[in-house]
């Protein structure tokens, strides 16, 4: 790795940190998505202390574990279809992360995630 990749991995690992820190913003709780296709409907991920997560409305996508490396979210479950289970490993950045908001990418594809109040 050169010095400028390096540099630039620890300034979207810091932008990151520093986004948490000043939004006041954790990644724990429920966010979810409108549905494509079916935006009546809301999908989404429950990321709860201890590194365990769950799928929101999601039958053959199935979150089980999430880990916060930097700005990077990596989400474990299971996808479930076509008469078949696979285990899987996700790894997606972390654009934006405030009380409301969550926001990941992986590529060119986008999660725009809301915050869903918790019922405490």
């Amino acid at each position: 790795m050169n010095v400028k990749s390096l540099l630039k991995n620890a300034s979207g690992v810091m932008a990151a940190v520093l986004l948490m820190a000043c939004s006041g913003a954790g990644i724990e709780g429920s966010w979810v998505e409108p549905v494509p296709g079916m935006e009546h409907m809301l999908q989404g991920i429950r990321i709860e202390s201890g590194g365990k997560a769950s799928s929101i409305n999601m039958a053959t996508l199935q979150y089980e574990t999430w880990e916060s490396k930097g700005d990077k979210l990596i989400l474990t479950g299971k996808s479930i279809g076509n008469h078949q289970t696979l285990s899987f490993t996700d790894t997606l950045i972390i654009e934006k992360l405030t009380r409301d908001s969550l926001v990941l990418s992986k590529g060119n594809y986008v999660l725009r995630y809301t915050s869903v109040p918790s019922a405490h």
